[in-house]
């Protein structure tokens, strides 16, 4: 258990990562406040971990409502002392010129506004206390392109430039900041959002593979947010052993093509 109970906040805590990363830090003792959308599966969590467990709705695209975030959490919780930016989504699978526009709008208000504003509420807090730690869950989708990963995948190379970008300012400050960059991961919605509900389509991306699991995600924000104070871990990036790097692609004409 840690020396001295700390708080977390943790957005899109309701499932998969978030959930996860919710129980590890409530098992060891942190106050965790567990915001997304769904507040009948935070309340869950609460029944489930405890009075330590803060449940909080909140949208992440919804300015006004991170805007209000830290003036409406009860004083045991109002200093946050670690972010997990873990709310985001991916949608569709098309190529760039048949995907859909509104898909490519939502996924950056989540994965790029909704981060950024909820970095912007926290922070100053942090800065004042000369403490605290921004972790970003990002992806490898942010380094290694792949096709239809398009937007996904710019979001997420936001996330970890943003991430230097904030190191870069917060020099001196006593503020960390992490990017947390797992690869295939099973056992979350995020397939089965990418893919509109179609959870046949969903479970064919993982058959055949042992992806990474929540648990695993969880433990490597619990390792980077527990080193010493003056220990700043840049990036994480992680992968199951049944993922690696493709080759080059190369497209070929065929002989007698016009």
């Amino acid at each position: 258990m840690t020396s001295t109970p700390s708080t977390i906040l943790v957005t899109g805590a309701s499932v998969g990562f978030g959930a996860a990363i919710v129980r590890t830090f409530a098992k060891d003792g942190w106050r965790v406040i567990a915001a997304s959308r769904r507040l009948e599966n935070l309340n869950a969590l609460r029944d489930e971990l405890g009075a330590n467990v803060l449940p909080y709705a909140l949208d992440v695209t919804d300015p006004v409502a991170v805007d209000g975030l830290l003036s409406a959490l009860p004083k045991d919780f109002a200093q946050v002392d670690v972010l997990v930016n873990n709310a985001g989504l991916a949608l569709g699978l098309e190529p760039a010129h048949r995907a859909s526009l509104e898909d490519w709008d939502r996924m950056i208000a989540t994965n790029i506004s909704g981060l950024v504003h909820c970095t912007r509420a926290l922070l100053p807090g942090m800065v004042e206390r000369k403490r605290g730690h921004l972790i970003n869950i990002g992806s490898v989708a942010g380094e290694f392109p792949y096709p239809g990963g398009n937007v996904y995948g710019a979001t997420k190379a936001f996330v970890h430039q943003f991430g230097l970008n904030l190191r870069a300012d917060l020099l001196g400050t006593g503020v960390r900041v992490t990017d947390v960059a797992p690869g295939l991961s099973g056992n979350t919605e995020f397939s089965k959002v990418r893919f509109g509900g179609d959870e046949a389509k969903a479970a064919k991306v993982y058959e055949g593979t042992q992806p990474l699991q929540p648990e695993d995600i969880a433990d490597a924000v619990h390792w980077v947010a527990t080193r010493p104070p003056h220990v700043n871990i840049n990036a994480l990036q992680m992968m199951p052993t049944v993922q690696a790097f493709s080759p080059f692609a190369v497209a070929r004409e065929t002989k007698g093509s016009a």
